[in-house]
């Protein structure tokens, strides 16, 4: 007799079984459960995403609106070339995936056979550029400068070149109207990216992969309304890529056209007088250094004075914006982004800092005056202001005497300003203020002129500049406090021993620091273009506009026009009155103060010009040159480091702009016929029917049109054609320049080619602040 069931089978047997089922029923339970989540809880979904296995896209790219001055002709736009691209569907059907057809390509376009192939290849992340990181569906562009023969050759031979077009498209282009440039303003484009398309994906601007975007200037800031909408045409595909028919198609959206303010004529007349200011500047002996002025860089800001709108910003160094164009080479890069480049991508007007010198005095005038002192009251303007061991110079000890503020305006004296910033620093307790907060009233007043934070102006990545008060005096400290320490030594360098004081108080306000900001030096920082808000205010009444470069978006059709209104975001901390007495001073800088000797012969009873003339100092570097003018339009700001003193860098090509701008002749008279913009453009330029807009003809060259009647004006009236001050010399002004603003002598062995304009022979600005003794301190900017 057996212990064996019936079944056959042991406990034990049994017992596995039952494991086994659990097992298997466990299985297909999760197995159903994952079937259930993936076809009904989330098959809409997965159906989505399998549809985009058989439909891909080709898109076509928008036309990119246009970029027009204020009078409609193009600063930007774009050209018809000839683009010959390649699509991979169809050389990969090929046995060797199309390199036969792309050698011969390359042969016709005179193009190097590894270059054509890289460019078909796709970007990934192993995949270095030349490669294509649009849709591998996309036509793929392998040049677009074909010529028409090379064009005729590939569509002739289509039976050759399968998957090869040679097709008409519209490139951007930069057509620089009458030799203009506008480089940094008008910026660049180049290939959107893949975090920029993943950042754009859900909000109402997303990029597609062939987008090409906005780098800098307005391109950049205006993009979205430049941009368009991109054409997507939808293909049905197999499981290997081959198109098996059509889907859905969604036509090209044309991008809208920016209206900007630029008035290209005044655009080439500002560039050329920079550069033509550097260069002489480069002619001229700096005595405080034993060479010639270096001039490497220069700004120019010409603005509306009732509306901010910005007529001309020029920067240099400069570049060819073209140069982006088809994507930039790599020796052109480095050439704009090198060490010994100079960095010409940076736009100066807004991105350009330093110290602003005498120009910085409208500041600290109104300061005075809401301090308590009178704007016509009588202060010292002696030889020096001395302080403890140190002694702050006026220039070349120059002694006025007792004069009052406006006339400290037309002198530029210095020792007014010492006097009244370091008494106001003693009222508030000197390097150890009173409890509570101190009065500060010439730091409070930079801040209420809009220094030391953007003007808001419509391009991108503007600088702030610098009040340097209080407040940042000590986050300063505490950012250099360590370097400073480390590397300060009591009885070192000229630069060990400001490391040294710096370590032990660099956050404290100190006498010499309130002294020498007064003149707009040590550690005061300001742009360009926020000199031309300030000017433009005290030429308005008052009111500091937003500066603008954009005027209006006008839709592809012409239908839809949206106007970009002028902003203002202040007042002026002066009352009328202070206005009015500071207006009249600057109007002196121009007539008998420091500007005089520049603007000799000029209107000014017909065109009142205004001026302030400035001249900072850079530890290590020359002296760098600031003019800040303004009438009852504009207001024109130039500067140009290391080129020397304010009226003598840069008077002359100021008053140029000016002359170019009213019409102003050689021998003082107005020829109302080639004035370019005695009043701003008001208007918006024409909209025809169709949507185009009308556009004047430019001249070829308007600064070379201005010259050539300089040098007419002065024939017919027996002056040097060189002689645009009316025929007198510098030295033949009233007031003539003896108010520290003017321009270098010659070099000592007179072998340098003539200035422009004649310089008078006393010499640069020399340094303000003298020492008494070794060691004594100087703060610089």
């Amino acid at each position: 007799m057996t212990n064996i069931p019936e079944t056959g089978r042991t406990p034990r047997v049994q017992t596995r079984l039952v494991v086994i089922q659990i097992l298997v029923l466990s299985l297909l339970g999760t197995l159903g459960g994952r079937l259930w989540y993936l076809q009904i809880r989330e098959g809409a979904h997965y159906q989505k995403e399998a549809s985009g296995n058989h439909v891909q896209q080709v898109v076509q790219p928008a036309v990119r609106g246009s970029i027009l001055d204020a009078r409609g002709v193009p600063l930007a736009d774009n050209e018809t070339r000839l683009v010959v691209s390649a699509s991979r569907t169809d050389l990969l059907k090929q046995k060797d995936d199309g390199k036969a057809v792309l050698t011969k390509l390359a042969g016709v376009l005179g193009m190097d056979v590894d270059e054509v192939m890289l460019k078909v290849r796709l970007c990934d992340a192993k995949t270095p550029q030349p490669c294509w990181n649009g849709s591998p569906y996309q036509p793929i562009p392998i040049t677009d400068e074909a010529t028409p023969r090379q064009a005729l050759q590939i569509r002739e031979r289509a039976e050759d070149f399968p998957g090869i077009t040679a097709e008409p498209e519209a490139v951007r282009r930069y057509p620089g109207p009458g030799k203009s440039n506008s480089a940094q303003v008008l910026g660049y484009l180049s290939p959107v990216t893949d975090d920029e398309i993943q950042r754009a994906k859900d909000t109402d601007s997303p990029y597609l992969r062939s987008d090409m975007v906005g780098r800098s200037g307005l391109e950049r800031q205006y993009d979205r309304e430049l941009r368009g909408k991109a054409g997507v045409t939808r293909y049905e595909v197999d499981n290997l890529g081959r198109v098996i028919g059509k889907s859905k198609s969604d036509p090209a959206e044309t991008g809208s056209s920016l209206v900007t303010s630029i008035d290209s004529r005044v655009q080439r007349i500002a560039e050329y007088e920079l550069d033509k200011a550097m260069k002489t500047a480069r002619t001229q002996w700096d005595k405080n250094t034993n060479r010639n002025y270096k001039a490497d860089s220069g700004a120019v800001v010409v603005m509306e004075a009732k509306t901010g709108r910005i007529v001309a910003m020029a920067s240099a160094p400069t570049y060819d914006p073209n140069a982006w164009v088809g994507g930039i080479s790599s020796k052109d890069y480095k050439a704009l982004t090198g060490k010994n480049s100079n960095y010409p991508l940076l736009n100066r007007a807004i991105q350009g800092q330093s110290a602003p010198g005498s120009t910085f005095k409208v500041v600290s005038t109104a300061a005075a005056v809401e301090a308590g002192y009178d704007f016509n009251g009588n202060y010292p303007c002696v030889s020096s202001y001395s302080v403890g061991n140190q002694v702050f110079k006026n220039f070349e000890g120059e002694n006025f005497g007792p004069i009052s503020l406006g006339r400290a305006l037309e002198v530029s004296c210095d020792t007014v300003f010492y006097y009244l910033s370091d008494n106001e620093w003693k009222k508030d307790g000197g390097i150890n203020p009173k409890k509570g907060k101190p009065k500060d009233y010439f730091y409070k007043a930079a801040h209420q002129f809009g220094l030391g934070k953007e003007t808001g102006v419509d391009l991108p990545n503007e600088v702030t500049g610098r009040v340097p008060d209080r407040e940042w005096k000590q986050r300063y400290w505490e950012a250099n406090k360590d370097g400073w320490c480390k590397t300060g030594k009591k009885d070192g360098s000229y630069v060990e021993k400001i490391a040294y004081e710096n370590c032990l108080e660099g956050n404290r306000l100190r006498e010499g620091d309130s002294i020498n900001y007064s003149i707009g030096q040590g550690d005061t920082l300001v742009t360009p273009i926020q000199e031309a808000v300030i000017y433009g205010a005290i030429s308005n009444g008052g009111t500091m506009y937003t500066p603008t470069i954009g005027k209006a978006v006008v839709s592809p059709d012409g239908r839809n026009v949206t106007e970009i209104k002028p902003r203002s975001h202040g007042k002026l901390p002066v009352t009328q009155a202070t206005r009015n007495m500071m207006d009249q001073a600057l109007a002196g800088v121009a007539i008998r103060g420091t500007a005089a000797w520049k603007f000799a012969g000029w209107p000014q009873d017909k065109i009142p010009l205004h001026a302030k003339t400035g001249t900072a100092e850079v530890y290590g570097k020359q002296t760098t040159s600031w003019l800040a003018t303004y009438t009852k339009d504009y207001s024109v700001i130039m500067t140009i480091a290391q080129a020397g003193t304010g009226s003598g860098a840069s008077g002359e090509a100021v008053r140029n702009i000016y002359s170019a701008m009213y019409g102003v002749q050689g021998d003082g008279s107005i020829d109302n016929k080639k004035a370019l913009l005695p009043t701003p453009q008001k208007s918006l330029p024409q909209i025809r029917s169709d949507g185009s807009i009308a556009a004047p003809k430019v001249p070829a060259d308007p600064a070379k049109d201005q010259e050539e009647n300089a040098k007419q004006a002065a024939e017919r009236g027996g002056a040097a054609p060189n002689d645009q001050q009316g025929g007198a010399t510098p030295n033949d002004q009233q007031g003539g320049p003896t108010a520290g603003d003017r321009q270098g002598g010659t070099s000592p062995n007179d072998q340098l080619p003539p200035a422009t304009t004649a310089s008078p022979t006393t010499g640069n600005r020399q340094t303000r602040r003298r020492q008494r003794r070794s060691g004594s301190r100087r703060t610089t900017a």
